[in-house]
């Protein structure tokens, strides 16, 4: 695979969540440009690359109602935590959230981290059992979704938890309100949703 490559989130076990060990990743240039259908297909980049809510398009996948199972909240201050470095665009001291979105029948289609400025994570989780774009919605909240980079890689402890085998998808990207960084976000599909958005490799027409 052709890459362009940006700074690597530590590796696995240095964090408290589920870093992918990366096979390939790209940058925000690569995210702008799309990638090559033979690489990701069509319908896939619009779940990865889009700027739209995943929480609005699991639905609209699966015709049912997204939910969350809240894994973890809890305070990492001043840390990196492992994560990508654009971290430091979202002020500390920070607090990190993970979660698995499934559907209503509890299959798990996605994993998720985010990071918040701590002392107003209360302002826009006012329900911590809902998906964050619903949160922010029920809000009105004016957002921008920033995608930032672009990631192929392995995980065991998703491999079990979704129950399906990698290499996974994954990106990160900034949530932007009010010209500032809201919250960053990490999150990883399970190649579950093939069953909705075909292979996630297009054969190549031409030879």
């Amino acid at each position: 695979m052709t890459s362009t490559l940006g700074p690597l989130p530590k590796a696995q076990k240095t964090t408290g969540w589920h870093a992918l060990d990366m096979l390939w990743q790209g940058d925000e240039t690569v995210v702008k440009r799309g990638l090559p259908h033979d690489q990701l297909s069509p319908a896939w980049q619009i779940l990865m690359l889009g700027d739209g809510s995943p929480t609005r398009h699991l639905q609209l996948l699966t015709r049912e109602p997204t939910e969350v199972d809240v894994i973890e909240m809890s305070l990492v201050g001043m840390a990196d935590d492992g994560a990508p470095d654009v971290i430091s665009y979202v002020p500390g001291p920070r607090l990190r959230r993970q979660v698995w979105l499934r559907t209503a029948s509890g299959q798990r289609l996605a994993y998720a981290t985010s990071w918040w400025e701590a002392s107003h994570v209360d302002e826009y989780l006012k329900n911590r059992s809902l998906p964050i774009w619903a949160s922010l919605a029920n809000l009105r909240t004016e957002l921008y979704r920033d995608i930032q980079g672009i990631y192929y890689g392995w995980s065991p402890p998703l491999e079990a938890a979704f129950g399906q085998k990698g290499p996974f998808w994954g990106r990160h990207y900034l949530f932007w309100h009010h010209g500032k960084p809201l919250t960053l976000i990490y999150e990883v599909f399970s190649p579950y949703l093939m069953r909705y958005l075909g292979p996630m490799r297009s054969e190549t027409s031409h030879r």
